[in-house]
């Protein structure tokens, strides 16, 4: 006699997991009344807004912290101005100054306004170091520097790390994982500006294979069009952008390696390997995707910590950046440069953190709908 079992097939402790219908929350679909959009749309809104209040509290900061510093921050521009030129200032220049860090008979909220005018037209006022050119036409020079630096660098380490952190994750203990582990801690220890005064001397100075300091080659014509301008510009920032990489991709190797080791013991992982899909499928498609969700928010927390190491770095190789242009301003106590140096730096954070925000809710829709 064939006895009919009792218990459905899967309630055992070795159960084979049957497929079943999931909810579109576990599916990552999202079935909002407004469409699969909407639920990213208000997402986009709510995240615009909150950086907008970012913004205007940093452009706030900015208009406030000059007019309560020891002294008055105006009277010492223009004395820079004057030392400067030899003559004193123009009634234009004395205005001009006054908007920017304040004017003792005017009222505070109307100088409020007439500061955010100055910022929405992108006027900042005169450098005292460079006089008489304005900081919006030194910013303008130095950030697409530092935009390219710190971008293509930011980018290839973020790749470069996350990539071997997913190999050394999915299967640790390894020897692979066993040996490069503590050889990139031990690296990773290096102060930034060591790194870089190593290989300026090791690959500029001695071997002279690179050069010691600049952007780009002078006898160049400077074009974007020009092959041998980009050439040059890839052979100057070679060392500055080596010495950042080098820095970067080990948080992000460890980083990713940590989430993977959790990763590849979840429940979706063993099922893969028990319908017999590639180890590689496997790896891309089921642990390495869900573990790089960190690594993608880490990557905009981490811009403003890369642009502050630029810093140093730019100051090493001399390389006419953002970074350059502030430690000069430090250095020559020019007040409106520095100033406008960093309102521009933050800027450049909060737009990285928006664009990685943007990111994350396209790679994982399930944020859209939980925020």
């Amino acid at each position: 006699m064939v006895v009919e079992p009792t218990t459905p097939l899967g309630s055992g402790p070795r159960a084979i997991p049957t497929e079943a219908p999931l909810s579109p929350r576990h599916t990552g679909r999202l079935r909002l009344p407004g469409g699969l959009g909407a639920g990213r749309a208000r997402f986009f809104l709510r995240r615009v807004s909150a950086y907008l209040v970012v913004a205007w509290a940093a452009v706030t900061l900015n208009f406030i912290i000059p007019r309560f510093m020891p002294g008055d921050p105006a009277e010492a521009v223009l004395r820079r101005i004057q030392f400067n030129t030899g003559r004193a200032p123009l009634h234009s220049e004395i205005e001009a100054v006054r908007r920017i860090y304040g004017d003792p008979q005017k009222n505070i909220i109307g100088q409020y306004f007439d500061y955010w005018s100055g910022v929405i037209h992108f006027d900042f006022g005169v450098s005292t170091t460079s006089y008489p050119t304005p900081v919006s036409e030194l910013i303008l020079q130095a950030l697409p520097w530092t935009v390219f630096l710190v971008g293509s660098t930011t980018l290839i380490a973020w790749l470069i790390g996350t990539a071997l952190g997913a190999l050394m994750g999915w299967k640790p203990g390894n020897t692979f994982d066993s040996i490069f582990a503590p050889v990139t801690t031990f690296f990773h220890a290096f102060p930034g500006f060591w790194l870089g005064l190593v290989l300026l001397w090791i690959f500029a100075i001695k071997l002279q294979w690179l050069p010691v300091s600049g952007g780009y080659d002078p006898n160049v014509p400077f074009s974007l069009g020009n092959f041998w301008f980009v050439l040059s510009v890839i052979f100057y920032g070679a060392l500055p952008m080596f010495a950042l990489i080098f820095i970067g991709f080990n948080g992000w190797l460890f980083s990713m390696r940590n989430v993977m080791v959790a990763t590849v013991t979840e429940d979706y992982v063993l099922l893969a390997r028990a319908k017999g899909l590639k180890e590689s499928t496997i790896l891309m498609r089921y642990a390495a995707r869900n573990a790089l969700l960190p690594n993608v928010t880490g990557l905009a927390m981490a811009i403003g910590g890369v642009i502050g190491g630029t810093v140093l770095i730019e100051a090493v190789f001399t390389y006419p950046g953002m970074g350059f242009l502030l430690q000069n301003a430090i250095t020559q106590h020019d007040f409106p440069t520095m100033q406008t140096v960093l309102l521009m730096l933050t800027a450049c954070a909060i737009v990285a953190n928006f664009v990685a925000d943007s990111i994350y809710v396209l790679l994982d829709p399930r944020v859209a709908d939980t925020n």
